[in-house]
């Protein structure tokens, strides 16, 4: 079945920064990053919404969450590039970038006031890592009401068990799933 995008589509590239990239993957991150950017560069040409998540912490580390049971690995003192978005996305003053303190992309953020502004209704997910972040903004996504597309070949994981879980049990549940080539074709064929 061909892959159906709302007029109103946004892309969101969850974590495409050096620090996330860094991490070991199932798939390539540099063929993850590749790919974003290629969505990225098509969703601009034909004037849609282009979103960038990002983790990051304050100076202090006081807004890191410190349950007995998180474990997301992430310390204060990482590298000074460890936030910064590859510049192969080519991020620019028409984009939307959103700075979260955890996993999910619309918790603690403007992203869902952001998209609801200009009327969007539909979203578009790649990044890292398939089962925490991307997975956590299609859960709020489709529990705020968007139709929502997750792009399996634009996605990768640090867990291939975790991974494969999201793209076969989670997102056919609450999202379309397509290729790279797949979205590229629907929005070039208007649909």
């Amino acid at each position: 079945m061909p892959t159906t995008l709302d007029p109103e589509t946004a892309l969101i590239l969850i974590d495409l920064q050096y620090g996330i990239t860094a991490l070991p993957t199932v798939d390539s991150s540099d063929q993850v990053v590749a790919r974003g950017a290629r969505l990225a560069d098509a969703f601009r040409a034909h004037k849609k919404l282009v979103v960038a998540t990002q983790v990051a912490f304050s100076a202090d580390g006081g807004d890191v969450i410190t349950t007995r049971t998180a474990a997301n690995g992430v310390k204060p003192s990482s590298p000074p590039d460890w936030g910064e978005f590859h510049g192969e996305l080519k991020l620019g003053d028409g984009d939307i970038v959103v700075t979260k303190r955890g996993w999910n992309a619309f918790y603690g953020t403007d992203l869902d006031l952001e998209l609801r502004r200009r009327k969007i209704t539909g979203i578009v997910l790649a990044g890292i890592s398939t089962s925490i972040g991307v997975e956590s903004a299609a859960r709020a996504a489709n529990e705020r009401g968007y139709e929502l597309t997750v792009v399996t070949d634009a996605v990768t994981d640090t867990s291939e068990r975790a991974h494969l879980n999201s793209l076969e049990v989670i997102f056919p549940r609450i999202a379309e799933l397509a290729t790279t080539e797949e979205v590229l074709t629907a929005i070039d064929n208007g649909h």
